[in-house]
């Protein structure tokens, strides 16, 4: 496996040799230079605590975290998991910091990872942000998704090969709503093992299963392959404003060692979670199944509603079959400009949107639409787009 040469060397110097030998030994060691004034009485009232930096985030906050998940794991496979290990995980304050902190891990400038299309255009830009490439391979639509093996198979061996260092799996995919399905995963964990690729696995939607196919699983605890989870609250808890995410290691134990050094590096550079953050994760994670289930019903009672409207209008706007998630795609037809779409809709409805160019979608025709607002707004909302679409037709 591959590791970036941004970190440097994760070889200890001899200073950090002694201490940690002194440290093997019970011997604590004062230090001339600590400039922690939490070690000093200094730090505010409401912050009593000593500050102990751990780039992982705090123990605690990953011990009831890795508890959480052993939970959920337990739950979704029906049988006894193995327990999650609070030290493969890492704290921070995004899915979208960690697809930064893995670019940096796994990719030097100029190197590539393969990314799905359609798919959500954030990935591409943190991509540009970290001076790494992006190498999109295809999800076909016929009746439901399917993800185009051949074309993950082409970038690995053609020319760009050997300089892709990850692929991207969202599971499900936002806004179209797949799932990796069983037969497509045993491939992508096949090819990646072959051409020595790491996994980056968004699963944030995970837990909102609208209408999916037989056989959805995690990547989270994949051991075949080394893989990074992706998850947090922002989906999870419907909390875009509780700014935890968290990275799962997992995969061949030399690798996922590895790995953790040198993501340790990366880690401690950026220091670690606020504790005024992770101090309430407990509570927080205790709100997660009680939050997924009111909006999973929210998600799908408006799925619901929105068949039914299709349904009973028999509009020229129709409903590509969603997996999973919380956004889906309407398709209408191509005659209609998507961008002059959502222009009438600006001027005449007072609402606005995502056309579907802005996911690389394969033609024009498409709108995503979110399952989040209450009913009676979203019905307002689906009665709009079909009234705009009808009189530009």
């Amino acid at each position: 496996m591959h590791f970036s040469h941004r970190t440097g060397s994760d070889r200890p110097n001899r200073i950090a040799l002694a201490e940690s030998e002194a440290r093997s030994q019970g011997l604590k060691l004062g230090r001339l230079n600590d400039s922690n004034p939490t070690r000093f009485g200094l730090a505010p009232s409401f912050l009593p605590q000593v500050y102990e930096a751990e780039p992982r985030g705090p123990r605690k906050a990953r011990q009831a975290l890795a508890e959480f998940l052993t939970r959920r794991k337990e739950l979704d496979e029906n049988e006894g998991a193995a327990a999650v290990n609070p030290d493969d995980i890492y704290l921070l304050s995004s899915t979208s910091q960690a697809y930064s902190w893995l670019m940096k891990l796994l990719c030097d400038p100029g190197n590539a990872i393969l990314e799905p299309r359609p798919g959500y255009p954030l990935i591409e830009s943190i991509a540009g942000l970290e001076c790494v490439r992006t190498i999109p391979y295809r999800l076909s639509y016929d009746g439901s998704w399917v993800l185009d093996l051949a074309t993950v198979r082409q970038a690995l061996e053609g020319p760009d090969g050997d300089r892709i260092r990850a692929l991207v799996l969202i599971n499900p995919n936002n806004p179209i709503g797949s799932y990796i399905h069983p037969e497509e995963r045993q491939s992508l964990l096949d090819l990646c093992q072959g051409h020595g690729v790491a996994i980056i696995a968004d699963e944030v939607f995970f837990d909102y299963p609208l209408d999916p196919l037989p056989g959805r699983a995690r990547l989270a605890g994949e051991k075949q392959v080394l893989t990074f989870a992706l998850d947090g609250f922002s989906k999870s808890l419907a909390a875009p404003h509780a700014k935890v995410g968290w990275i799962q290691v997992s995969g061949p134990a030399d690798q996922v060692a590895q790995a953790k050094r040198q993501l340790d590096l990366i880690a401690d550079d950026y220091l670690p979670m606020s504790l005024l953050i992770t101090r309430d994760m407990e509570a927080m994670l205790a709100n997660i199944p009680s939050q997924t289930s009111r909006v999973g019903e929210r998600v799908r009672g408006n799925l619901e509603s929105l068949r039914r409207i299709l349904g009973q209008k028999q509009s020229s706007v129709s409903l590509l079959r969603p997996e999973g998630g919380w956004n889906v795609l309407l398709r209408f037809p191509q005659v209609i400009d998507e961008e002059k779409l959502i222009l009438r809709l600006i001027g005449s409805y007072g609402l606005t949107g995502q056309p579907g160019y802005f996911f690389d979608m394969p033609g024009n025709g498409y709108l995503a639409l979110s399952l989040l607002p209450e009913t009676l707004e979203f019905r307002r909302n689906v009665g709009s787009v079909v009234s705009a679409i009808e009189k530009m037709l």
